[in-house]
């Protein structure tokens, strides 16, 4: 269940007997063709998807990541690594506050890494609560799964295109794109960056039949549902 459907009262009364939150982590950059909020869309809603049938909160997705390299593509948002570390400290120590314990932090956007070295120390001051992070699209069930579809799949390719993150009446490029020197990606600056990927595609095609994508959205949202029910100490 979404926070947003719910009133504190009702939160209030959850806590009772539950102590299980969940927030997904998400950014808003280029995805080529793609939405911005590509990340957030994902992380949000395979989260929700896996929460409902568990009762279990699902607070909504923060929306802004750590994106530098993508700068030069309008519309992309970077926070700095302390901004955004502090930002997901406060959400947790906000969170604990009123007796929730146990926490997964759905996250759809790579750069967010830092984040897991934060939960390590916030976890050292908060003694009896538990988080775990979850890349959602490199978990083992899902990666299997993107490996079998195409192994050439990447950054606003084909696996992250789904209904909901694709936008109307915008015509998708009929090819397969090398995929691009990552490596050597990482040492540009945002100007650079953009000269090598042209759209923003890393590497692969760009789209999937449907029936393709759904399939691997219920590897996806069941891997998920199953880290929030169990394997809780």
């Amino acid at each position: 269940m979404n926070i947003a459907d719910m009133h504190w009262q009702q939160v209030a009364d959850y806590l009772k007997n539950d102590d299980r939150a969940v927030l997904p982590l998400g950014s808003t950059e280029q995805h080529a063709y793609l939405s911005l909020a590509t990340d957030t869309i994902l992380s949000s809603k395979v989260a929700s998807d896996a929460a409902e049938p568990l009762g279990v909160p699902v607070f909504p997705g923060l929306p802004y990541g750590l994106t530098p390299y993508f700068l030069d593509y309008p519309g992309s948002v970077n926070l700095r690594v302390e901004t955004y570390l502090n930002i997901v400290e406060d959400i947790l120590n906000s969170l604990e506050h009123v007796g929730f314990r146990r926490f997964v932090i759905v996250n759809g956007h790579g750069g967010n890494r830092p984040v897991e070295g934060k939960v390590l120390e916030w976890l050292a001051a908060h003694r009896g609560c538990q988080v775990k992070v979850h890349h959602w699209w490199q978990a083992p069930n899902v990666w299997q799964k993107v490996q079998d579809i195409d192994p050439l799949a990447s950054h606003a390719s084909w696996m992250e295109n789904f209904p909901w993150t694709r936008l109307a009446d915008v015509a998708l490029p009929q090819k397969r794109k090398p995929m691009t020197d990552l490596a050597l990606m990482r040492q540009q600056d945002p100007g650079e960056v953009k000269k090598m990927l042209a759209e923003g595609n890393f590497g692969g095609e760009f789209a999937k039949a449907d029936e393709v994508m759904l399939a691997l959205w219920e590897v996806a949202v069941a891997e998920t549902r199953e880290l929030i029910a169990g394997g809780w100490a």
